[in-house]
Parts: structure tokens; sequence; C-alpha cells
């Protein structure tokens, strides 16, 4: 164990590296194959697919991350009885990090697929496993020195995208403030980048990308994949919120081939929650992100095939095998039996006309780390009245120097649970205002210098200076993709189910048999994680009925 690991995992460098008894190691021969390296053989590069979780049995072999001025970073070295890898090896993605034999090295290879039937098949010895991997990720991203660089000023709209989707992926990335840091200058000169490129991003394999959309990184990092044109799925996914994650969960888990699809990343809004204390089995509180990065390893853990970021365009009817077909991104297609829809909703905007000239730098939709750093020991002001508004006001209290929070309505008891509304008064530096509503929002280059709201009761108007504003005015459906799908809908474009629709076999099914709606894209539902997780749950019974009476079920469900 390097003195690097010991400051990255702390305490639970054990658990993040544990050392197999032999008895272990034998159990898990079975999962793969021998292999021998070389000393000073590289086993396998970041930004290049690793060939599996690989258990020494003898030797040592290195893992190194690429430092600053090309220097190789000492973090661990896996001795006999301990085995290389993390995260990225469940569902062979490309590694983070590299590895080299230090000395000639005897060991087996278990690759992803055999790593996911390790896991099921040995439970106690993959709980372990697991619980490495994950610790491992954890130290990667606490360590902020390795994977993706994203070079660019440190409040520009665009360094704030895509610094938030790897945030939220999971992702270890770096951010070089183009103003302040040296290296980024080292950058500029190296691969002769112009300024006006800004923001650029250099990935693990090399790859210099100008400005990007979420997808083409995701691709260059590896996160997203091409789609298998030729595969028929037992169930397409349509979204990885609470309730998409718990879909995918439990229809793997009981022999449904299984793909999921989001156009933005997993967790939904849930996963943008600074903290959820009002679910079952969490006493403490967790956060969104990390509620929603178990579910999403979880998901992996059974083999769900993640397709995130990529947009679903259109639900069609397919044939030779599969009943229906989703267009997605570019030109791609994915073939499917039965389709559930757990597309969620979308933020709502506020009706101020100059709103999109500040969003992405001074205008948030969530309260996250990212955004609480741009703001520390200033006043911010949040609008909204809900669960969410209550979780993400009391977080940035935390954070910052006093939180304006403005309420349409009279009081926050009408929408708001107790427990937050009352946390909320015990704050000294939250405001609460309530019948009041924003009127006008001023600044320039894209940064927010005042904004004011008017009192509903008295027409009186406030302008305060304030530089961040948070939005949490609830969320409209996100059913625009199926405008031509005929999938019925309620006057608000909520998905209709069950009872609604008369041809309906149960309570998830939509107007077209085999597409099912569960979460909060689905009419009547309860805006709730437990409820999304619930209706995820209880779909996959009526899934397993649909294809038994299709007669085109893979897996027997198993109940």
């Amino acid at each position: 164990m390097s003195q690097s690991s010991t400051a990255i995992f702390g305490a639970r460098r054990d658990q993040a590296f544990p050392v197999l008894a032999e008895a272990d190691i034998e159990r898990m021969r079975r999962f793969g194959e021998a292999s021998a390296y070389a000393a000073g053989e590289h086993i396998f590069e970041a930004g290049d697919v690793s060939p599996g979780l690989i258990v020494v049995l003898a030797g040592k072999v290195d893992i190194t991350q690429d430092g600053k001025f090309g220097r190789r970073e000492t973090i661990v070295t896996h001795g006999p009885g301990s085995f290389a890898g993390e995260l990225a090896q469940l569902s062979a993605r490309p590694s983070l990090v590299n590895a080299q034999a230090a000395e000639p090295v005897e060991a087996f290879v278990i690759p992803s697929q055999r790593l996911r039937d390790l896991m099921v098949q040995e439970a106690n010895l993959g709980e372990r496993i697991m619980r490495a991997l994950i610790l491992r990720r954890v130290g990667l991203l606490e360590s902020g020195t390795i994977g993706p660089i994203i070079v660019g000023p440190a409040d520009n709209g665009d360094v704030l995208r895509l610094q938030g989707f790897l945030a939220r992926s999971g992702q270890p990335h770096r951010v070089l403030d183009s103003k302040t840091d040296p290296c980024a200058k080292t950058l500029f000169e190296h691969f002769q980048v112009d300024p006006h490129h800004l923001p650029v991003v250099l990935c693990p394999n090399g790859r210099l990308l100008l400005n990007p959309a979420e997808k083409d990184l995701a691709r260059c990092i590896g996160l997203l994949r091409p789609v298998d044109a030729s595969k028929v799925y037992d169930v397409a996914i349509v979204g990885a919120g609470p309730a998409g994650l718990a879909a995918s969960v439990y229809a793997a888990s009981e022999g449904l081939s299984t793909i999921v699809l989001d156009c933005r990343a997993f967790g939904g809004q849930a996963g943008a929650s600074a903290r959820i204390e009002n679910y079952l089995g969490f006493p403490t509180g967790i956060t969104g992100m990390a509620l929603m990065a178990r579910a999403y390893n979880q998901a992996q853990k059974f083999g769900v095939e993640m397709v995130i970021p990529d947009e679903v365009k259109l639900l069609g009817a397919a044939t030779d095998g599969a009943r229906y077909q989703l267009a997605v991104g570019d030109g791609e297609t994915v073939r499917t039996r039965s389709v559930v829809i757990a597309s969620g909703a979308r933020y709502r905007r506020l009706d101020v006309a100059n709103l999109a000239e500040f969003e992405g730098t001074s205008v948030h939709y969530w309260a996250s780390p990212i955004e609480a750093r741009l703001c520390g020991g200033q006043e911010v002001a949040l609008v909204g009245a809900g669960n969410s508004a209550g979780q993400a006001a009391v977080y940035l209290a935390s954070q910052v120097r006093k939180v304006a929070l403005l309420a349409r309505g009279g009081s926050l008891e009408a929408s708001m649970s107790r427990y937050l509304v009352e946390r909320i008064r015990a704050q000294p530096n939250i405001e609460v205002l309530t019948g009041a509503e924003i009127e006008a929002l001023d600044g320039e280059a894209g940064n927010l210098a005042t904004v004011r709201w008017r009192d509903r009761s008295s027409g009186a108007s406030t302008t305060r200076p304030i530089r961040h504003l948070f939005l949490f005015i609830g969320a409209d459906p996100n059913t625009d993709w199926l405008a031509q799908s005929d999938v019925a809908l309620d006057a608000r474009g909520f998905i209709r189910t069950g009872s609604d629709i008369a041809s309906a076999h149960g309570v998830m099914e939509t107007s077209r048999s085999g597409v099912f709606a569960i979460g909060d894209v689905r009419s009547g539902s309860v805006k709730r994680v437990a409820a999304a997780v619930g209706e995820g749950a209880q779909v996959v019974a009526a899934l397993h009925a649909f294809l038994a009476r299709d007669g085109s079920q893979a897996g027997a469900p198993q109940v």
C-alpha cells in the first residue's frame, strides 16, 4: 500500500484494497482465465478498456495516475491476494488509471461479464468486491487529479455544464481555470488552442475536444457506446431516474435483457437533491446523488446496458422479433419487445424575458457543490416552496452568507414537509419571503447582477444585488418526444395509464400494448422518490405478464 492510497482512502483503505484469503481466490478462479505479465509490461492504460478484474497470484502490479508534467504517480501497489480494477471493470468501460507489472506477475483475469456472474453467484464475496470497487471510485473522485481535464474560465457556463455532467455521471475529472492555472497555459501551447474555443476538454485517451456537447464528451471517455441495432431487448427503459433505475434493477435481476436510455445523466431530479431525509431506511438522510449512484451501480451489477446520455426521439413499431423500436441519437435504433417510459419531468422556467441570458452561469436548477462554490460568502435567491426547494435552501444556507427564499403562496406548510419547514425556520441566514414573485433580472455578459421581486399583496418591489438565482418551481412532463407515438396523454401532458385506458392491462400500461409508464411522467403518480421506486418494482410484474401474453418472454419471473 502506497502513501498516496493511504492519504486518499483513509480509514477505509483496508476495505478498498482487501487481501483475499486463499479460499476466496479458489472460489474466484472458475470465473477467470490464467494470465502472466513480464516485469515492466503495461497491463492497461488510462483511456483503454481493461481486460477485466486482475487477481494477482504472484508478483506486484503498480496502479498509477498521470500527474502534472507527465509524471506518473503511484496510487497503490497490488501484491499476491489483491485485485486490480474499479467500477469501470464492471461494465467494460475505459480505465481511469494505468496498471504495470512491477515484477513478473502471475494472475487470472475475470472479464466484465464473468465479474457480474461472480457478483450474483458468490453473494458474500461479491459484496466485498463491489464495496472495494465503489470505494476505489470514490477515492478517485475525491482525489481530483484524474480523468478528463476541462480547461476554461471557472465561472463559464459551458465549463459548469461539462463539470456538472461529469459530476452527475460519477466520473472523476479536473478543472483548470484558464485565467489563473499555469498548467492551462502549458496545454494551450502544446495543442495550439485558440482562447476563443474555450472551454476545451482533454480526454484520457489524448483527444482534445473544443467545447463539446455532453454526448461527444461521453463518447470520448467511453461512457457512451454504439447501440447494437441487431439485438432485441426484452425491455427498453426510457429515463434513468429513481423509477427507471428501480425498474432496470428488478427487470435484469429477474432475467430480462434490459437497456436504459437517458438524455442527461442517471439520477433524474432526485439526483440533484442535496439531502433526502424521508426515504425509508436512511434515518440520517442521504444525498440524492449517493442514492442514485448506488442504484446505477446495482443495475450494472445485474448486467443492465446503459446508454447515457442519448436522447430517444421517437417510439415506433418494429418487426422481426421486436414489437417496438426507439429512434435514438444520431440515426441509431433500439429494438425491444416492451417499453417502460420513465422520462420524468423537465424543470419549469420562470416567465422572465431575459432568463436564458443567465442560465448556466447565474441561474441554476439544482444546488450541488459545484454551484455552492460559485456562491461562497454571497447572498443568493431561491424560488420555490416544495421539498426540493427546502432541501436546496438548507444546503445552500450552510455554504453561503444568506438565502432569500421566495414563495408565491402564503406559507410553506401547504407544499413542504414539516421537518423541512422547521429546519428552514431554524436557520438564521434563510429569509422566507412568502407571496413574492420574480419581476426582473439584470446583469451583463451572462452574469447576473441584481434580482427584483414583487410582493403580490402590496405590489411593492424589492431589488437586491444577487449574482446567483436558484429555481425550484416544479416541473412539466417530459413527453414532447411522444408526439407521434400514439401514446395517450392527459390535458397537462402526463401519460394516461390503467383505468384511464380501456385497453390497458394493469395500472401501469399505456394506450399502446406493451408500453408502460412509471414515475413522475405518469398521470396521477405520487411525486416522491419512494413512490417512483415502488412503481419501478411494480412494473416488472406487468412486464412479465405482457411478455407471457405476447409469447416473447425470454426470462421467467422470480418472485
